[in-house]
């Protein structure tokens, strides 16, 4: 008998005669089990985390940025993303769940990162596998986010389940590539923007976003079913829906002028100043404002919600105050006050800064890196607080570390 089987079996178990006669009317009216107000196995929590690359640690072996020199800002090396049980490779390859992800919260809970880059709500099985928050098995080992949840969660006891999803079911991806490209290919006399570039406007249709919001809202009740079927009772677990992080500020504040290439080319972060403003002042916000829509159109009531929209202020890729390793005459990563000088989220690549004998990745780019990842870390902390979980909105709270860490608050 396993430990799970006990632990049911010491709360459902009585005389032999009565279980006897409560066994068929249990048949007969197609009663299940209670479920285990405390989880299928009591013990040492964990916390899972499950979605795309802005919590299954994309960039994560980034802190910081230099166009002198990748080693500058190379804080994990490149195992950065390996994490199957030999630390030898991907568990899904370009996942990229990295040792910085928030999931690792330490202290007496366990973390089990079950996102994966590129993942939308619903799993994509070609060529390229990204597990969605479904349910989907293709018999070979090849599981969707809520059907691994579901498998591990019968056998240990998950607390807290954070999601952060939504993002890729905008196209987020696409619509960075046509900002970019719309900054490189057209004059600053003559300023080609991708706010109102057709293949951007169709995403943000109020169309569009009922569809996402409905497509999310059921991402989340998925994560509920696969906890009921794992044995939990709802108010057992907390669901906590993560917002997205701004990740540049608005055109004001960008520190490279947008006339020249400077801006892409030194910078990596090619938006003319009119798309910047409409990524913080309407992009951004309808994203978040669909993912807490969704989350009460779900109907999971045992939830909260981490709010990071500003988490990365004051350290966001190409903002005033902070730069490059060379910008601002620091040897490294390691170097006094570097978490307070460089940026938090990693450099936009195109595949000429990218792919050439270089170690970066095309998929890192606009994510939190190293020191974004630690941030949102101690983020979910405080969101776990001690095991009674409570939302808030979290930013920066102070100059340098604790604890390896970048300081942050949840309000």
């Amino acid at each position: 008998m396993t430990r799970s089987s006990k632990h049911h079996a010491s709360r459902v178990l009585g005389p032999v005669v009565l279980l006897a006669l409560v066994a068929p009317l249990v048949a007969v009216l197609g009663l299940a089990p209670p479920a285990h107000a405390d989880g299928p196995e009591a013990g040492t929590p964990w916390v899972v985390t499950l979605g795309d690359s802005y919590i299954s640690g994309e960039a994560g072996r980034w802190a910081g940025s230099s166009n002198a020199s990748s080693a500058r800002a190379d804080a994990l090396g490149p195992t950065a993303y390996f994490d199957n049980n030999a630390g030898t490779g991907e568990q899904i390859n370009r996942c990229h769940r990295s040792r910085s992800a928030e999931a690792y919260l330490g202290g007496g809970v366990n973390g089990l990162n079950l996102a994966c880059s590129g993942a939308t709500t619903r799993t994509s099985a070609g060529s390229t596998f990204k597990p969605g928050l479904d349910f989907f098995d293709d018999g070979a080992g090849r599981v969707g986010q809520a059907k691994a949840l579901q498998q591990f969660a019968a056998t240990h006891h998950v607390s807290m389940v954070a999601v952060s999803i939504g993002g890729n079911d905008f196209g987020f991806a696409d619509i960075v590539a046509t900002c970019v490209a719309d900054f490189l290919y057209s004059p600053s006399w003559w300023k080609d923007y991708c706010r109102d570039d057709r293949s951007v406007t169709s995403r943000f249709t109020a169309a569009n976003v009922t569809a996402v919001r409905d497509r999310i809202a059921g991402a989340f009740q998925n994560v509920r079913t696969a906890m009921r079927n794992a044995g939990y009772a709802d108010d057992s677990w907390t669901l906590v829906a993560q917002t997205y992080p701004s990740p540049i500020p608005r055109g004001s504040g960008l520190r490279y002028a947008q006339s020249g290439y400077t801006r892409q080319s030194v910078g990596g972060c090619g938006f003319w100043n009119g798309d910047a403003d409409w990524a913080n002042d309407t992009a951004l916000p309808t994203i978040n404002t669909t993912v807490r829509t969704a989350l009460t159109q779900s109907g999971v009531t045992n939830s909260v919600v981490l709010d990071l929209a500003s988490a990365f202020n004051g350290r966001r890729l190409c903002e005033n105050g902070v730069g490059l390793y060379e910008e601002r005459g620091l040897a490294n990563w390691q170097s006094p006050g570097a978490v307070d000088q460089t940026e938090w989220v990693n450099q936009i690549r195109t595949v000429t800064t990218c792919c050439a004998n270089s170690p970066y990745y095309i998929q890192e780019s606009l994510h939190p890196n190293y020191w974004g990842q630690l941030a949102t870390r101690n983020c979910l902390r405080q969101v776990w607080n001690g095991g009674a979980p409570r939302g808030g909105s979290c930013t920066i709270s102070g100059p340098g570390l604790v604890g390896g860490e970048p300081r942050m608050q949840l309000r």
